[in-house]
């Protein structure tokens, strides 16, 4: 993949994951692997890409930084590709400040993923005792974690399962709050697929553009409770414009991120939960009144 330009695909309405039915069409005789990112800790459609992916040779890359403990089908999420990583950054469901894993599903990728984990060096084929020397043999960086923060990941995992309930319990929460406004046409809430379980790595609401969303944010801040928009697209960003092959329009994932917005979700607001989902009520209502 050295030297590879991405080609961006348009995402669903629904659950804001890659649209698969756009996945085919973008596919030319110089495309190498699909990478499709769980959004929210909620599956794209895999049956469908694992097929594109395995009738064109291509290698399917899952990126389940929000996703750990989520599932597809009964599959979790970044095992069901050739290659799955998993973030545990601060903002993650399960932390060790920065750093993640990478799940490789092809024994052909074991060898090289290790060498770039060491450095770039055969250091574990020496261990091990394969070679009689280690040298530098491809590219690498320091990613091996330090004991102490393996130790701190260590502990969030082995709790993971109740962290992941006590942040569902928020989320459920704020799902059944907003159903009303949903209803009355003044959000959108989000789409979990029958077929999918999600880890509430994150709960968020599509307004009806960026000047509501604005306001909404602004008003939440007066109350001291803060809300935050996401990222800006990749085609759209300096280095995506940079890196693409071609930078086309997405017209979905345009007007989807000038409306999304994100409530906060963290284990210990069960305390203040209920204020939160009274001043995000209230500041909807007054939006809608006023629009």
């Amino acid at each position: 993949l050295r030297g590879a330009k991405p080609v961006f695909v348009d995402i669903r309405r629904d659950t804001l994951n890659i649209d698969e039915t756009l996945i085919e069409a973008a596919i030319t005789h110089r495309t190498r692997a699909i990478v499709v990112m769980h959004y929210a800790g909620i599956a794209c459609e895999m049956d469908i890409i694992c097929d594109i992916a395995q009738r064109h040779e291509l290698l399917l890359i899952e990126d389940a930084a929000q996703a750990i403990l989520c599932t597809y089908k009964g599959r979790p999420l970044g095992a069901i590709g050739d290659l799955g990583t998993l973030s545990f950054h601060e903002t993650k469901n399960v932390i060790s400040g920065e750093g993640g894993a990478l799940l490789l599903n092809r024994e052909s990728l074991v060898e090289r993923a290790e060498i770039i984990r060491e450095k770039g060096t055969n250091r574990s084929q020496f261990f091990r005792g394969q070679v009689d020397k280690y040298t530098w043999v491809d590219i690498g960086s320091s990613f091996l974690p330090s004991e102490m923060v393996a130790a701190f990941l260590w502990a969030q995992l082995e709790d993971a399962h109740k962290i992941t309930a006590r942040r569902m319990a928020t989320w459920q929460r704020y799902h059944a709050a907003l159903e009303p406004l949903e209803k009355q046409g003044i959000i959108r809430r989000p789409v979990v697929p029958k077929d999918c379980t999600h880890g509430a790595h994150m709960y968020y609401l599509l307004l009806p553009d960026m000047a509501c969303r604005t306001r909404f944010i602004d008003s939440l801040r007066e109350r001291e409770i803060y809300s935050v928009f996401h990222y800006v697209p990749l085609h759209n960003s300096p280095m995506g414009k940079t890196m693409a092959e071609q930078v086309q329009s997405l017209p979905v994932t345009e007007e989807l991120s000038d409306c999304l917005v994100r409530l906060p979700l963290w284990v210990g607001l069960e305390d203040h939960v209920d204020r939160v989902v009274e001043s995000v009520i209230e500041v909807l209502e007054y939006i809608d009144a006023d629009t």
